[in-house]
């Protein structure tokens, strides 16, 4: 830890130069305040979208500073989201993208968290309360994070930063119950906003809108009553405000998948008047340029003065020299989506300009593979019911469907993600683009998720960064082998084949996956394929081969994943092993699985995430 004396000194210096300051003297760093608003993508506000909900107390910071009409999280689920938020690094790069965390994981060698960079340079730090970050935060990032944090406690004079989290919007206060249901009557109108496109037409997805647009206007109202705060203490003249969502949601579909829902968030920055010289946006502007998570803590070290780590991913979007032209030219984020409580995925998109374009590793593994926590949402459970029992249009069912490993979309014509172009030649071009783009974004990171989790706990998670830096060469052979699922299977048999012949366990791994992306029944692959269910020493790529055998309908995989779960000793392999046990009898073509607990490892059966996928099994 840094030495008292310091931090005092810097305190003591400020409070002296704010006091000394007149007109025309250089003014002290600015006071920085993060409002940040749960589940929120721009879909549902007024601000942003025909039919949303009015949030008069965030227009009007808008009226007074600028609005960002492409922010994006570059994760869609909380923890994800924060983490990158602190670090200003890519989640994937340091380990921090599964959510819910087996394992904190360290911040990048020499890299702290930006707060603590504030906190040396005199600022006072406080987090109101949320924290959920999958990093180890350490000593240095807060002065206080507590449901009683306030700027309010700091020494005379001294700058701030400060977080407020509100909560009102969170996915769980859509947790209500039928009986509940009636209890309510929504404010907002259900005629005045049309439903999702992938959303079936019924009164309780028309309630359940309205119900989370009653919430937005709720937390509106708080976040007015945090600006009231600064206006009535003379602050609001010193102070940047950020409001921003933390990541898209709520609705079935959104939070914790790439799409816009997912990841494009409100962001609105006001600008004191003591500080547009810090700025050349005008007042009432608006930004058309991308602004990305990873850039959020780099902007506000700006802002504020501070140097920014060169191991950050992030750049400033706001501060001294920063030319809004050239911000408005910016037209690139990327976003990743893994493991969200106990269903495993793995995706990454690139957004560049108009088009989106998402990757699939996993795609025979579902959007709408069965995640406890997900599935309280009456709407959630609704929109299940209907698919089985075929009551659902084609773009409804796709969230129950396995996806095809590329999509892409043009977002200036179809907004909502409901046409993917991928297949259509006259885009074949521009796919290729976005594939490369995205190709050199996750091998320059690396990516570690080319990895199994359980690997990467036991192997990398001491110091993650450096693990992708000592194992660059390995992670780009396996996506090399991962993007053979983008050939035609004539094209890609040779190349598998090899992968599934490797010494390489991960390889194999990987050769495994693309088989079961093919979903065809090759008489070489299936033979290679019945011989690692029941030699090879991965107990999770034995599981990988009676996947590809199941979903071709040969071979059940049921004796072989039951096996590999009842030998593993490890409980994130063992969710692994669950999750394709769970796909197995819920998706096509339906394998019953009869599992006794008993034989479970003591220690995996105790493993939170793992009891949520057994207790599923067992009740279905």
């Amino acid at each position: 830890m840094r030495p008292k004396i310091f931090s005092i000194l810097a305190v003591v210096l400020l409070a002296a130069l704010f006091h000394s300051c007149k007109p025309g003297a250089e003014l002290p760093p600015p006071n920085i305040v993060w409002i940040t608003s749960e589940d929120n993508s721009v879909h549902y506000m007024d601000l942003y979208t025909e039919g949303g909900a009015p949030t008069p107390h965030i227009e009007a910071l808008a009226e007074h500073g600028i609005l960002f009409s492409n922010a994006f999280s570059n994760g869609p689920v909380c923890s994800v989201a924060r983490s990158t938020l602190m670090s200003g690094c890519y989640a994937p790069r340091i380990g921090a993208n599964y959510h819910r965390r087996e394992k904190l994981v360290p911040m990048p060698g020499g890299l702290e968290m930006f707060p603590a960079y504030l906190r040396s340079a005199g600022y006072y730090t406080t987090n109101n309360s949320k924290e959920d970050y999958n990093i180890i935060k350490g000593d240095s990032v807060w002065d206080e994070s507590s449901r009683t944090a306030h700027w309010q406690n700091r020494a005379e004079g001294q700058p701030f930063f400060h977080v407020f989290n509100i909560v009102t919007t969170h996915e769980s206060r859509l947790h209500f119950t039928e009986d509940q249901m009636q209890d309510y009557t929504p404010v907002t109108d259900t005629t005045s906003f049309s439903l999702f496109p992938i959303h079936p037409r019924t009164a309780l997805f028309t309630y359940t809108n309205a119900f989370y647009r009653d919430k937005i206007m709720e937390m509106d109202r708080q976040a007015g009553q945090v600006v009231a705060e600064l206006e009535e203490a003379g602050l609001l003249e010193n102070t940047f405000i950020f409001y921003f969502g933390d990541h898209g949601g709520v609705l079935p579909g959104s939070k914790g998948y790439l799409y816009e829902t997912g990841l494009h968030v409100p962001l609105v920055v006001h600008v004191p008047d003591n500080y547009r010289h810090l700025t050349d946006n005008e007042k009432g502007s608006s930004v058309n340029g991308f602004v990305r998570f990873v850039d959020f803590g780099p902007t506000v070290l700006h802002l504020a003065g501070v140097d920014i780590p060169k191991a950050m991913d992030g750049v400033p979007f706001l501060g001294k020299g920063i030319n809004s032209s050239e911000v408005n030219k910016r037209d690139e984020a990327y976003g990743y989506a893994d493991r969200m409580d106990e269903k495993y995925d793995m995706v990454r998109s690139y957004r560049h300009g108009r088009y989106k374009y998402i990757r699939s590793y996993q795609p025979y593994q579902f959007d709408g593979l069965m995640t406890n926590y997900r599935h309280i949402m009456l709407a959630n459970q609704q929109w299940l019911e209907r698919f089985k029992k075929g009551k659902l249009t084609p773009l409804q069912a796709r969230f129950f469907n396995r996806r095809p490993p590329e999509m892409l979309f043009d977002l200036h014509n179809d907004p909502l993600e409901t046409r993917n172009l991928a297949g259509d030649h006259a885009y074949s071009e521009i796919l290729t683009g976005m594939r490369n783009g995205l190709d050199h974004w996750i091998k320059s990171m690396p990516d570690l998720s080319f990895y199994p989790e359980h690997v990467l706990v036991e192997q990398a998670f001491d110091d993650p960064a450096a693990f992708g830096r000592d194992h660059i060469e390995e992670i780009v052979s396996y996506i090399g082998l991962a993007n053979l699922q983008l050939l035609k299977f004539s094209d890609a048999k040779s190349g598998i084949l090899s992968g599934l012949g490797s010494e390489d366990p991960r390889a194999r791994y990987w050769a495994l996956v693309v088989c079961s992306s093919f979903a065809t029944p090759d008489r070489e692959l299936v033979q290679v394929a019945r011989e690692i269910t029941a030699t090879d020493p991965e107990l999770l790529n034995r599981v990988r081969a009676a996947e590809y055998l199941g979903l071709i309908g040969i071979d059940s995989p049921v004796k072989t994943m039951t096996d590999a779960l009842y030998a593993s000793v490890n409980g994130t392999e063992a969710l692994q092993i669950f999750n394709s046990i769970v796909l197995m009898q819920d998706g096509e073509p339906g394998y019953v699985f009869e599992l006794d607990p008993e034989r479970i490892n003591e220690e995996v059966r105790n493993h939170l995430q793992v009891s949520r996928r057994l207790e599923y099994l067992i009740k279905n």
